[in-house]
């Protein structure tokens, strides 16, 4: 059996296995580790999670979600009851700042508003994520700092020596210029990935995070 078979069958398996996923309309295509979901899931939760499940596989390097949110008729919402929702589910987060705003349009809510830090960016989406109705989240989310970029990369690399998924002697760089950081190097897993990702978007004065690891598996 190819080992092209063997992870995609394995995804496939993973899919099926994850009690929060319905697999039963993904469709896996793999090219040597590069995963590419399509077809149709029930709700924007379960089109995360899939991504997350294909990750979670041993060989799969990347993943291209290409599923569609087919929502049933039951979790329709119309424009202003789910902007409603969306808005009160942000208010009562205590993470998001309350310049944060949502708007819905046909299941798709965009974001808009300025924060300080990436993480509060990233509570904002989850806020919304699971909401009955949600096709998509569009995040338009600013981040504004006033700090020096010497700073930054003090931050991040304090943030990376810092992290227990990071091993001694990575190879991961991080390169800083306008705020902004690039992320170069060497994991073994994706658990590894999203701890550099993530240590990176805690520090401060992060705006943006450009992912150029690689996974070797």
């Amino acid at each position: 059996m190819s080992k092209n078979k063997n992870v995609r069958s394995a995804v496939e398996k993973e899919l099926g296995f994850d009690p929060r996923v319905d697999s039963s309309d993904i469709r896996v295509v793999n090219i040597g580790g590069h995963v590419n979901l399509t077809g149709t899931v029930p709700s924007f939760p379960q089109y995360l999670q899939a991504s997350a499940a294909a990750r979670r596989v041993a060989g799969v390097t990347s993943v291209d979600n290409n599923l569609e949110v087919a929502l049933p008729e039951s979790s329709y919402r119309d424009d202003v009851k789910l902007t409603t929702a969306a808005n009160n589910a942000l208010a009562a987060n205590v993470t998001v700042p309350d310049n944060v705003e949502a708007i819905a349009e046909d299941g798709n809510v965009t974001l808009t508003g300025i924060v300080s830090y990436g993480t509060e960016r990233a509570a904002a989406a989850e806020a919304v994520a699971g909401l009955t109705g949600v096709r998509n989240v569009w995040n338009n989310i600013e981040i504004s700092y006033d700090i020096d970029p010497v700073d930054v990369d003090l931050h991040v690399q304090e943030a990376l020596d810092r992290s227990a998924l990071v091993p001694d002697g990575s190879d991961v760089k991080a390169d800083t210029k306008d705020n902004v950081i690039t992320l170069t190097g060497h994991v073994r897993t994706w658990a590894e990935h999203d701890a550099v990702v993530g240590a990176v978007w805690m520090a401060y004065g992060v705006m943006d995070v450009r992912d150029e690891l690689q996974i070797t598996g």
